[in-house]
């Protein structure tokens, strides 16, 4: 059966009340109020404005600024009346104003739409939330560097194809999730200086009459400046996509994080333990303990990037200027903002209290031939062609195969049936200690090169 809501009709335009469930099917109340600050924070800033160009008095813009102050408190303590028969954030604290001071809460919207007055909000929302995922980012990234400080002689297989390839250093390692960071702080950055363009001012879709000042406006919120057109200033939702899309990229950098210390904390692997705090048991076999924090953010890596594809649909297609259709860019971004927010704190939380299982990584670095290439340069040095070189490494790799020895456990009268030019000094080349040191130039793994790049990082982070 319909149902009709009789106590309100949209405007005097319609002769006939909204039905119930497309009154619900429509509000958006549930999800925007939480944007109560930003949109309080922007109809002061209106409200001021519309003093100067003289559209409100000095008490009524006392009355606005004390009403809205009232609000911001009920609101704080739970005790704001949120009804869905207003839609939206806007309508609610504008109805819940004009019931505390009267006409003068009527006359705010002066000037301005919901559809300036929502894009606004937004822009101010997410600003506000990048800076805090720039404070956890940080505090990540800070995590890093002590970890990669403590760690930075710590030798490791490094990989490829998740095979033993060559050796590394464990902070080398962490080094190179430090600089996917660093890339990422930059593009979130630079996006939020696209959010920080005021669509106010631009009302429905074509500018308003009024004598309005929106340089001052842009100035009391702090944004960089007012946009430039009307028509694009309500309907552009770019800057949300794009952070949607630089958070979908961080997300896939914590997943990775997350899939190499799920495997390092495993018994197969055994390189580092995850401390209690951030792990659960199995309800049935209790020797587990299971790493749920990594594994839980590599899940939720998929979740963010499914929000940047709404968002991408949600604007194909959609024509000049604001349409309801824009409603839907709210919860895929304020699900975006939270998820990274949490993560971020979760690994920043979390990194500092990893302990490295130094022996065993150096244990696993000794096997899978990690020096073969020390060798084969080794060989170029003493004029050997490269791909000579590389034939004989292949050569002796297999006798080590056949014995099961390391190349460093060769003997040199076996290195030497393999190449006469190989004298007692290859066993400097074919430890591990020696292949990380011989890394020393600019973003190797040699020990003393990772604590340069440590200090670098440190500096940059202080600037």
């Amino acid at each position: 059966m319909t149902t009709v809501n009789t106590e309100k009709l949209s405007s005097a335009r319609f002769a006939e009340a909204t039905d119930a469930f497309v009154e619900e099917f429509t509000a958006s109340v549930s999800f925007d109020q939480r944007m109560a600050q930003q949109d309080i924070q922007g109809s002061l800033a209106h409200a001021a404005m519309l003093n100067k160009i003289g559209i409100l008095t000095a008490q009524e813009l006392a009355d606005i600024q004390t009403g809205l102050a009232q609000i911001a408190t009920e609101i704080q303590r739970g005790e704001f009346v949120w009804s869905i028969k207003q839609e939206d954030v806007h309508m609610n604290i504008e109805a819940r104003l004009t019931d505390l001071i009267g006409i003068a809460g009527k006359k705010l919207h002066t000037g301005r739409s919901r559809n300036d007055q929502v894009a606004t909000d937004i822009r101010l929302y997410l600003r506000a939330e990048i800076d805090l995922i720039l404070v956890q980012l940080h505090r990540l990234q800070l995590a890093l560097l002590n970890l990669a400080e403590q760690e930075a002689a710590t030798i490791m297989p490094g990989f490829t194809h998740l095979q033993v390839a060559q050796p590394v250093t464990f902070g080398h390692h962490l080094m190179a999730w430090f600089e996917m960071l660093s890339r990422d702080k930059e593009r979130l950055q630079d996006c939020r200086k696209r959010v920080n363009i005021m669509p106010l001012g631009a009302a429905a879709l074509a500018g308003t009459s009024y004598p309005i000042d929106r340089f001052m406006t842009a100035e009391l919120l702090g944004f960089t400046r007012p946009s430039s057109n009307s028509l694009d200033s309500v309907s552009d939702r770019d800057f949300a996509i794009e952070f949607t899309a630089a958070g979908s990229l961080l997300m896939v950098h914590l997943s990775r994080f997350s899939e190499e210390l799920v495997l390092w904390a495993s018994a197969q692997f055994n390189f580092i333990d995850i401390p209690d705090a951030f792990c659960t048991g199995s309800s049935i076999m209790p020797q587990k303990k299971n790493p749920d924090v990594p594994e839980l953010v590599r899940g939720k890596a998929g979740r963010v990037t499914g929000h940047l594809m709404a968002l991408l649909m949600l604007m194909k297609s959609q024509p000049l200027a604001y349409n309801k259709d824009n409603q839907e860019d709210k919860e895929p971004l304020f699900d975006t903002a939270d998820t990274l927010i949490n993560s971020l704190r979760a690994f920043a939380d979390m990194l500092p209290n990893i302990r490295a299982k130094r022996e065993n990584m150096y244990q696993s670095a000794k096997r899978g031939f990690a020096t073969a290439t020390d060798l084969a340069d080794y060989l170029v040095r003493k004029g050997m062609a490269f791909r000579d070189a590389h034939e004989v490494v292949g050569q002796a790799v297999r006798l080590g195969l056949n014995t099961d020895r390391d190349l460093s456990e060769l003997s040199l009268a076996e290195l030497q049936g393999f190449a006469a030019a190989i004298s007692a000094d290859v066993f400097e080349v074919l430890s591990l200690e020696g292949s990380v040191a011989a890394r020393k130039h600019i973003g190797g793994t040699a020990p003393d090169t990772v604590r340069q790049a440590i200090a670098t990082a440190r500096q940059n982070l202080a600037d």
